[in-house]
């Protein structure tokens, strides 16, 4: 556990972003593990099933996950005011309500998995893959749910190390289970889903455990495990809009992926490299805004204006001294980051790609920036301001990603970011610079 309310606010960060970042460079590292087997042992029309079917479950998943975001921001505070008998209260609260989205999600996604991709216009040529993929999936959110929540759980009391570590032995199992399957037993985009599923509830059993073996204060005892209605009220009040928040960028990612689709096998070959890539850079300035939200919960908590306001400036820094390495790293890896996930290395995919991220890289920076100060707002509970941001950057980015893509190609679609951040800057920062003199609200 990681008292955030006391000492340095800048070693509390560290301690927090520096295990996030790991294992959210984990759950990416495995997911591309997926593509780079499928392209390499089951061909371009397998890789294309893939990514054509993961923005679908990125939506459920992401939508899922601000739930649980919205339980840590609640766990947070009552951890920050030594309230542990409302922090259990909220993770029992929180895991009955997941069990039972989880399976709902799991059955309607199982039944509707063509009609959403049918939705996202899949190349005919990849439709029954992406089918069986993606209802394998849907059945492994069963397990993405509960492992979300009790992950989130040990962040909001500071162990951002637990989950890293056992999403790195899950991430090991994913990679040697994708290889058996895809590659000795010919099971195509069928044989990655499968092993993500398993790694799934592996994560989800070891972070389970690992709160009843070392988490007093997260502990269930007997007669503990109750569904608090006030308490579910306040989560779902949080948690939707995140939710809401969290799906609304892969829903614009699904309608850009569209545009993709409609321009070939190559093209979303090509995009689902630069995706990865994208993933793997912008990952730990989002780890960043999840540590900060943390550490502006538990001080808003204990009461401490101050510590909170210190929490947003020293986060801030910390990502803005990221930005440097992402950039320079993107433009020395770009090459052989698309040629690892390209089919055969095909030129026509190398040259989108490889010209994608000479234009990305340098619009890095606005992640940095950006998702500190939605990490501000989340851990001071003001989920509207962090929502119409996000929907005023996925809105313009869609819409130029219509008018760009089939005149300049994918990179297009890096130009749209970019005018999709710009606004969302001048939005939240200048909501934080208007209200900067006033009292905060605790």
């Amino acid at each position: 556990m990681r008292n955030m309310t006391q000492g340095s606010l800048r070693g509390h960060l560290l301690a927090y972003a520096i295990p996030t970042i790991l294992g959210n460079l984990l759950q990416l590292t495995y997911n591309a593990v997926d593509s780079i087997v499928v392209g390499k042992l089951a061909g371009d029309a397998a890789l294309a099933a893939v990514s054509t079917a993961n923005p679908i479950m990125n939506v459920v998943i992401l939508g899922v996950s601000g739930i649980s975001l919205g339980a840590s921001v609640l766990m947070g505070r009552f951890y920050g005011a030594k309230d542990y008998e409302s922090l259990r209260r909220e993770l029992s609260t929180t895991l009955l309500f997941g069990f039972g989205c989880s399976a709902a999600v799991a059955l309607a996604g199982f039944f509707l998995s063509r009609w959403l991709l049918a939705l996202l216009a899949v190349p005919a040529a990849a439709m029954e893959m992406a089918v069986g993929y993606l209802q394998i999936v849907f059945f492994g959110f069963l397990f993405t749910f509960p492992y979300n929540i009790i992950a989130g759980a040990l962040r909001s009391v500071g162990d951002a190390k637990t989950p890293v570590i056992f999403l790195g032995i899950a991430s090991v199992l994913n990679a040697g289970m994708d290889v058996l399957f895809v590659g000795a037993f010919g099971m195509s985009a069928a044989g990655a889903g499968l092993a993500t599923v398993l790694a799934e509830a592996l994560s989800a059993g070891l972070c389970l455990l690992r709160v009843y073996r070392s988490q007093p204060c997260l502990r269930l005892g007997r007669g503990q495990l109750v569904l608090d209605r006030a308490l579910l009220g306040q989560t779902l009040k949080l948690g939707s809009l995140t939710a809401l928040q969290q799906a609304s960028q892969p829903i614009g990612k699904m309608l850009i992926q569209r545009v993709v689709n409609a321009e070939g096998v190559a093209a979303i070959a090509a995009f689902n490299a630069v995706c990865r890539m994208d993933d793997f850079a912008c990952i730990p300035a989002q780890s960043i805004g999840h540590g900060i939200m943390a550490c502006v919960a538990q001080n808003r908590g204990a009461g401490s204006a101050a510590r909170v306001r210190e929490s947003f400036r020293d986060g801030l820094l910390l990502s803005l001294c990221y930005f440097p390495i992402i950039c320079a790293l993107t433009l020395i890896l770009k090459e052989p980051f698309v040629r690892l996930l390209s089919p055969d290395n095909r030129a026509d995919i190398v040259q989108a790609g490889v010209g994608y991220l000479s234009v990305k890289a340098w619009f890095f920076l606005m992640p940095c920036v950006l998702n500190a100060i939605q990490g501000y707002y989340r851990g001071m509970a003001r989920m509207k301001v962090a929502l119409a941001a996000t929907l005023i950057q996925i809105a313009v980015r869609t819409a130029l990603v219509y008018l760009w893509v089939p005149q300049i190609g994918i990179v297009g679609e890096a130009w749209a970011c970019l005018a999709g951040w710009l606004l969302q800057f001048v939005y939240e920062y200048g909501i934080y610079f208007r209200e900067r003199r006033q009292p905060l609200c605790l």
